[in-house]
């Protein structure tokens, strides 16, 4: 079970490499602009917002990659406070 969800963890984290290439590097290449529709006058007006959403994806892959990592033991307290607002907001939704 610990292996599937290894696997399954490494697979998203690869998808937000993929996210972050295709945001900073190939959002006004061809590749970028047929993925999200764009016409090279709009991708051109925001391609700084678009490679802070890639940046953003990277720092996402990089915090899976880390999570995927550890072990139980390797854990450090700061984990749980950091945690702790999206666990919130996750119980919140499901009460909804």
């Amino acid at each position: 079970m610990i292996w599937t969800a290894n696997v399954l963890v490494a697979l998203v984290a690869a998808l937000h490499v993929y996210f972050l290439f295709l945001e900073m590097f190939l959002w006004t290449k061809p590749l970028g602009l047929k993925t999200f529709r764009n016409s090279l006058e709009n991708a051109t007006d925001f391609a700084v917002l678009a490679a802070n959403q890639g940046l953003y994806n990277g720092f996402l892959a990089a915090g899976r990659d880390r999570r995927r990592r550890l072990r139980r033991g390797d854990r450090e307290p700061q984990d749980a406070v950091r945690s702790a607002p999206a666990a919130i907001a996750l119980i919140l939704l499901w009460l909804a």
